[in-house]
């Protein structure tokens, strides 16, 4: 006789709320140590829970690391998304506004990012598969705010555009990380000193121009 899946958790906590715990403590070593580098005893040791009744709600590995990955990649492109082709709600250029959204999305969890962006994942796995997913969907819409913002300075070349759209990856990449190592940074903290970084690159590259 198949019993129903329990609803009790480990010590009085609701399991619910001990899903909850794993997966916020998952994000965040998968976020930090990788993939690869990442194991199942020690998420469960973090959370106070045995590896076994962590497999027994997540499944192997890889389930885990999915769980973890589709609600802070659909977070993400949605934050994207909506950055990009919802009605402004203030003046800031595009590029701001969806740092901002990121910043924002990301806040509480900031390492989810390296989930998304994991060069650790296994080839042609299911979570490499995944990944590539999310961040296909992520690309495009910076590719078209890219090659949008290139025509407004005449430049219609493909090549530039790619170029760009790779360069704003790796751009955001460095930030979040370098958002990682100071905590008492908020997301409008982060924004505002965004808006410093780019009026100072204009200057320094008009300045180059003369």
């Amino acid at each position: 006789m198949t019993m129903p899946p329990s609803k009790a958790g480990t010590k009085g906590v609701p399991r619910a709320a001990r899903e909850r715990q794993v997966l916020d403590a998952a994000t965040e070593e998968f976020g930090r140590r990788g993939y690869e580098a990442t194991t199942v005893a020690a998420i469960a040791a973090r959370v106070g829970v045995t590896k076994p009744l962590l497999h027994h709600y997540f499944g192997s590995k890889q389930d885990l690391y999915l769980a973890c990955l589709n609600p802070v990649g659909d977070r993400l492109l949605h934050a994207v998304r909506t950055a990009m082709t919802g009605p402004a709600s203030d003046a800031r250029p595009t590029a701001l506004r969806v740092l901002h959204a990121l910043f924002t999305a990301l806040d509480g969890q900031r390492e989810a990012w390296f989930v998304l962006y994991d060069t650790t994942l296994p080839p042609d796995s299911d979570a490499a598969r995944r990944a590539a997913h999310y961040r296909r969907a992520i690309d495009d819409l910076v590719a078209t705010g890219t090659a949008d913002l290139l025509r407004t300075t005449g430049s219609g070349d493909p090549l530039d555009a790619d170029a760009l759209a790779y360069a704003w990856r790796g751009l955001c990449t460095a930030l979040v990380r370098w958002w990682v190592s100071h905590p008492d940074q908020s997301p409008e903290a982060m924004t505002q000193r965004c808006a410093r970084l780019f009026t100072a690159g204009r200057t320094l590259l008009a300045g180059a121009s003369e």
